[in-house]
């Protein structure tokens, strides 16, 4: 695999839900990168695995940890291993997010399931952030990458997953602001991704998808892992407070008049 233009030698990530999908894409950009990198997720075999092919892939250390981000002591023990087993913590990737409603309509949601969201897609970026910030951060400096959607900030059918990941961007915001200029913080916005969780809460076929993006494609979880590196590089040294959509030009699709492509509700990451 060819090196990106920019380098993390001797920086340490850690990867919050990292063993498939767009939280792996991620861990394997930043391995490439050069840095060292710890994974976590609840699924202990598919979580070895990612990280051993990973390091086989990228020759980096790969450490894998298994945590559910919900649970405050599961986080401080991936904080605790990473520092623990490379020294240091430069960056934070925030990539976890459930919905176990699906497309239930606001009016009709469970609130116990929209609580136990909240507490995973909200509470759990929270929780790891301040954890990285006290346990090297504080002292060192670092960066902080959220992963959302561009369901947070537009109209789509899934009311209480768009409203954590509503709440998440806001939230970065205003730790960029509160941080800064020891840290910064930032997030990525995918729309449509080809990931299995998008496949969960869409049945539309990606060719339908597809022909609503000015691109003509849904994204690839490499597209998310390019801009993850960039963002939490030393090249993006003067980015933070920054929610970056990464969307095949969706957001701008809907005041193009010209172009004839048929609506996309239900943005996802």
């Amino acid at each position: 695999m060819e090196r990106p233009p920019w380098s993390l030698d001797g920086r340490v990530a850690l990867v919050a839900s990292a063993s498939r999908g767009i939280g792996r894409a991620i861990a394997q950009e930043l391995s490439q990168c050069g840095a060292r990198v710890a994974i976590t997720a609840r699924n202990s075999p598919a979580l070895e695995q990612a990280a051993e092919e990973i390091q086989k892939q990228s020759g980096n250390p790969v450490l894998a940890v298994a945590a559910h981000s919900r649970k405050e002591q599961e986080r401080r023990a991936a904080v605790d291993k990473t520092v623990d087993a490379f020294g240091r913590l430069d960056m934070l990737v925030y990539n976890t997010g459930i919905n176990p409603v699906g497309t239930t309509p606001a009016i009709d949601l469970d609130l116990d399931s929209v609580r136990r969201m909240f507490d995973t897609n909200v509470l759990g970026a929270l929780g790891y952030a301040q954890l990285a910030w006290h346990a090297w951060m504080e002292e060192h400096g670092g960066s902080i990458l959220m992963i959302t959607t561009v369901g947070a900030s537009g109209t789509c059918r899934l009311a209480a997953y768009s409203a954590t990941k509503a709440a998440l961007q806001r939230l970065t915001l205003d730790l960029a602001d509160q941080l800064a200029p020891k840290v910064r913080v930032n997030a990525l916005a995918p729309a449509f991704v080809q990931t299995s969780f998008m496949d969960s809460v869409s049945e539309m076929p990606h060719s339908t998808v597809a022909a609503s993006y000015p691109m003509n494609r849904v994204g690839e979880v490499a597209d998310v892992g390019h801009a993850a590196a960039f963002l939490l590089s030393p090249q993006a040294s003067w980015i933070t407070g920054t929610v970056l959509p990464i969307d095949g030009g969706k957001s701008v699709a809907t005041i193009t008049h010209d172009r004839a492509h048929p609506p996309m509700d239900r943005p996802v990451h």
